[in-house]
Order: structure tokens, then C-alpha cells, then sequence
């Protein structure tokens, strides 16, 4: 059984700076691109940040362009989101996922 556990979610001042990991577990890690995603309250989700396998290629939303950063340590079958400078709109339940199986999340708040 495939499963994704994030943490590293809290509460932040604008302008702070916040790591999310995903511990992944019941697959083949390296093999998978892995992606972020976030839901807003009272909207869709959204793909925040995509890392192929063995970490080649990246990609990330417009709106995060710049202030996030996706990695990925193949040996500890974990993934990251180094989130910098973040914004109110950035506050959202953060999801580490790969193909239709997501982890439950992990809350981000941005607020002063």
C-alpha cells in the first residue's frame, strides 16, 4: 500500500519561510515524479510544484515561481517544498502526491 505522509505545516508570518517533507513509503520512490499540491479553503486544488524521477526536471505554477523550491532525496524516499517569502494566498492544506494516491495534508497558514 502506497502511502504519503506530509508534515512540516504551521503558521507563519508574510514574508517567513516554511519546509514541508513527505515521507513516501509502499513504492518504488525514485521511480515516480512526485508533485505538490494545495487546496484553499473554499477552492480546487491546485499543482503547486512537480519533480520528475531521479530529480531531472521541475516545474511550478506561476504563482509560486520564484519562492518555492522542490526536491527530493531518493535514498530517504522523502520529498520537499522549501517555501520562501510566503504570501496570505499561499495559505492552504499542502498535499505531497503521486498519480491519484495523496497524502492527508498538512496546514499552511500565512498570516500576520
Amino acid at each position: 500500500e502506497v502511502q504519503l505522509v506530509e508534515s512540516g505545516g504551521g503558521l507563519v508570518r508574510p514574508g517567513g519561510s516554511l519546509r514541508l517533507s513527505c515521507a513516501a513509503s509502499g513504492l518504488t520512490f525514485r521511480f515516480y515524479t512526485m508533485d505538490w499540491v494545495r487546496q484553499a479553503p473554499g477552492k480546487g486544488l491546485e499543482r503547486v510544484s512537480s519533480i520528475s524521477n531521479e530529480g531531472t526536471g521541475t516545474t511550478y505554477a506561476d504563482s509560486v515561481k520564484g519562492r518555492f523550491t522542490i526536491s527530493r532525496d531518493d535514498a530517504e524516499n522523502t520529498l520537499y517544498l522549501q517555501m520562501n517569502n510566503l504570501k496570505p494566498e499561499d495559505t492552504a492544506v499542502y498535499y505531497c502526491s503521486t498519480g491519484s494516491t495523496r497524502g492527508k495534508g498538512t496546514q499552511v497558514t500565512v498570516s500576520s
